[in-house]
């Protein structure tokens, strides 16, 4: 079974539609979503389409998008595990794509946006900081900014609870030992609400991070038996 996550904030208008358009992506494909509603303002909540494939979770309040990743991932109860964001600017059409490439022997295999439906100021931003940190981890990924991603259930292990995670997941599963690729996924334009995600109040803080995942991966070691 693949389980596809999905953090959401203040997405009344995009999650009944994106419930339908991942079960569409997937028929065929025994599948669960797993929504992780981190405290939305709004009627988020109200919205979500209960049946047999969906599982909601409710934080206690508002986390941020590395702690509803983190606590979706490791409830999910699939085989292979995918992230998606809620906002509709993912394409649910591509996670077979990302589903057959883990079913072929890779770990993770990450999307990466090849046209971007963002503001020019957004996309030079992102492609500087993936440039940064992709060098300096050393995860080899391009575009670590975008959720699209399915992984190995067992990849979970190598995550940790900090936030921030969610820039860092191809570095701490590839510092694991795993196998990560990636390949080209479709960007659409939001077409409802706004980003709840800005740059400048987290720059410093992602650097911050970035030296101590590095850190994090030069003293991780995987303990094996016979």
């Amino acid at each position: 079974m693949l389980s596809v996550v999905v953090p959401l904030y203040n997405e009344e208008e995009n999650v009944a539609l994106m419930q339908k358009e991942i079960a569409e992506a997937l028929e065929g494909i025994p599948f669960e979503i797993v929504l992780v509603d981190d405290g939305s303002k709004d009627a988020t909540l109200k919205n979500v389409v209960r049946n047999d494939h969906t599982v909601v979770i409710e934080m206690a309040q508002n986390m941020g998008q590395s702690a509803a990743m983190y606590a979706g991932v490791m409830a999910a109860k699939g085989e292979y595990i995918s992230l998606i964001d809620g906002d509709l600017q993912n394409d649910p059409k591509d996670l077979p794509k990302l589903l057959d490439g883990c079913k072929n022997g890779v770990d993770l295999m990450c999307g990466y946006r090849a046209t971007r439906k963002d503001t020019t100021f957004k996309r030079i931003q992102s492609r500087v900081a993936n440039f940064v940190r992709s060098r300096f981890t050393g995860d080899g990924v391009r575009d670590t900014g975008c959720s699209l991603k399915c992984m190995r259930a067992e990849c979970r292990e190598a995550l940790l609870p900090f936030t921030g995670m969610h820039r860092f997941i191809p570095a701490l599963i590839k510092g694991a030992g795993y196998r990560v690729e990636e390949t080209a996924v479709n960007h659409r334009a939001r077409q409802y609400g706004e980003s709840k995600y800005g740059f400048g109040n987290r720059a410093w803080v992602a650097t911050m991070d970035m030296f101590g995942v590095r850190w994090i991966i030069s003293r991780r070691f995987m303990a094996k038996t016979k």
